[in-house]
């Protein structure tokens, strides 16, 4: 169990090695069985999981550079799961799709080596290996783009390289001047985003923070008016192209947003809150109406993407349990939706070599079991009820209520912007008369388009009838977003927001992690085993912890709790207590739940 979370970093990454080994016949076949392994590997870890744990599990760390704080550090949370699942399905899914090219070897090279990227990156807890994994993600989308895309794509390649790369700088000044600051607090360097969290930053050093990483994850979404690589990219990219891109990277950065920007900005994120919500409302409603006046079909629904992104971006800046859940959600239905939908653009595209709406009728009596399945993810695009699309929009906009009433009653027009669009384009491709006589002669889906699209219809209907199958995991983690944010605000008026959001109610992370009676398995960490750095970096925290600790029969004894707190005084009491037992006990504690804490026998 320890190691398994870089077991599925490597998998795909140390497989890519080995395909051209193969033909191409072969290499596909090696693509889909390492995929269908990886997917495995991901669901093993899905079962194993302990709902009911907030703090991050199967913890797997070893020290590289250690005077300069640089540490391999991975670990896995409610939401990076959900996010490694998506990854792991939708690149099997792609491997399904892989048509027979003259040489798909580099193609599949290509799609190996971007899940086991985004798969560090998503499970990435020090910020420099984080923002490695961030830069790298750009290769293989760029190779794709520039070898199989179609138009200007040198030129469209080169421009998303430049926007991503030349904002991914600024991110990467700001994760070095953090690491500066925690040296000057602590006198060591760290780039642990676990441990960041011990760092009182006024407002003013948070605001600058907050930008440097704002920046570059608003061109990663990206958020108007730093979108215009997106449109070209996204219409001229072969089919897998786009679907890395809309249904993958688009939630790189909103995973950034929950991983940096909430928990270790607090203060910056609810001053900066009102500017950053209304760009996602001016996204939803303008890429909607943009897109209604697209005749492309894949620019529509990259502008369609961007819209749906504006709600996940609404979800999260609602700083409640509900609006991280829906975000996190939401996340995962709009990669399932649009990465259907542009399997299915590419699907049309292949067999008529256009994407121009004006030139299809009548497709739906040619090919009905294609019309079928293109009306499914269309609906769930659109967020009918019973589809994945519905929930994560509901719950985004229901947590986000409770921050502004009309914001919300803006963003909600997105349920009819997006029908507008969505609908009008489906009634031109697939009603009305027959324009060219080659569309007679199209046929219906094969074997291999029927084994890419059936998952993802499963999974549009199975999780919007039954969503609590993901929910469950990603609450208890929004829940500790929230207390984390409210437990390191300095300013009050931060305080007074989190308390109105929440309904006058935060749960403390033990309030709620320890709200049934089920005893937990803890492993025990001697303190004899720490490091000089480890212990100094733990007794120096200020940061807030509070958990019961269990008594030699297993049960927990919320009698015996150890509480640091903000107040400096506190920490030095703390600290200079008497008994050198209870100090041992005390970063025991500390650090058992750093190195993730609970473990299963």
């Amino acid at each position: 169990m320890e190691y398994l979370l870089s077991l599925i970093i490597a998998c795909p990454l140390v497989a890519c090695l080995f395909v051209f080994l193969f033909d191409d016949g072969g290499a596909k076949r090696f693509g889909r069985i390492i995929s269908f392994i990886e997917l495995g590997l991901v669901l093993w870890l899905f079962f194993i999981y302990r709902i009911d744990v907030a703090e991050v599990q199967f913890l797997d760390r070893f020290v590289l550079i250690e005077p300069l704080g640089i540490d391999y550090i991975v670990s896995v949370d409610g939401i990076s799961l959900a996010l490694i699942m998506l990854t792991a399905f939708i690149m099997f899914i792609a491997n399904i799709y892989v048509r027979r090219l003259d040489d798909s070897r580099p193609l599949v090279v290509c799609l190996l080596s971007l899940e086991g990227i985004l798969m560090g990156l998503f499970l990435s807890q020090n910020a420099l290996m984080f923002y490695t994994f961030w830069e790298l993600a750009l290769l293989p989308v760029l190779y794709m783009v520039g070898v199989w895309g179609s138009g200007k794509k040198i030129y469209i390649g080169m421009k998303f390289f430049v926007y991503t790369f030349a904002s991914s700088l600024v991110m990467l000044m700001s994760i070095i001047y953090m690491g500066y600051l925690y040296y000057s607090t602590y006198g060591i360097f760290s780039f642990d985003m676990y441990m960041w969290k011990t760092l009182n930053l006024p407002l003013s050093t948070q605001s600058i923070l907050f930008w440097g990483f704002l920046i570059s994850i608003a061109v990663k979404i990206p958020i108007i008016p730093l979108h215009t690589w997106l449109p070209h990219i996204y219409s001229e990219a072969p089919a897998l192209g786009s679907v890395m891109l809309s249904a993958l990277l688009s939630k790189m950065g909103t995973y950034a947003m929950l991983k940096i920007l909430l928990p270790i900005f607090p203060d910056a994120s609810v001053s900066f809150m009102p500017m950053v919500t209304v760009l996602a409302v001016v996204m939803v409603i303008y890429a909607g109406i943009i897109a209604f006046r697209q005749r492309d079909i894949k620019k529509v629904i990259a502008y369609s993407s961007i819209s749906h992104m504006g709600v996940v971006i609404l979800g999260i800046f609602s700083f409640n349990p509900e609006g991280i859940s829906g975000a996190v959600f939401m996340m995962v239905a709009h990669g399932i939706t649009s990465g259907g939908l542009f399997l299915l653009a590419g699907m049309l595209f292949y067999r008529m070599n256009t994407r121009h709406i004006d030139d299809f009728g009548g497709i739906a009596s040619v090919m009905p079991h294609y019309s079928t399945l293109f009306a499914v993810v269309m609906l769930s695009n659109v967020g009918l009820p019973l589809t994945i699309g519905f929930v994560g929009e509901f719950l985004s906009l229901y947590g986000f209520f409770q921050t502004s009433a009309i914001l919300t009653a803006l963003a909600g027009t997105t349920v009819i912007i997006s029908a507008c669009y969505m609908l009008y384009m489906f009634k031109n491709i697939f009603y009305g008369d027959v324009i060219h006589a080659s569309i007679l002669k199209l046929k219906d889906l094969n074997f291999r388009e029927y084994a890419t699209m059936i998952p993802l219809i499963a999974a549009i209907v199975a999780f919007g009838i039954y969503p609590k199958v993901l929910l469950e995991f990603m609450q208890t983690t929004s829940q500790q977003v929230i207390s984390t944010m409210n437990a390191r605000a300095t300013e009050d008026s931060s305080k007074e927001h989190f308390l109105k959001v929440n309904n006058g109610l935060i749960l403390s992370v033990d309030d709620y992690l320890f709200e049934n009676d089920e005893p937990l398995e803890e492993e025990i960490i001697e303190p004899q085993s720490f490091n000089d750095r480890e212990r100094q970096n733990l007794y120096s925290t200020n940061f807030i912890y509070s958990k019961p600790l269990e008594n030699n029969l297993g049960f927990r004894d919320s009698s015996h709790s150890f509480r640091m707190t903000e107040n400096q005084d506190s920490t030095e009491d703390l600290q200079n207590q008497d008994s050198n037992q209870n100090q041992d006990l005390l970063l025991s504690s500390l650090m058992a739940t750093y190195q993730g804490n609970l473990r299963r026998a």
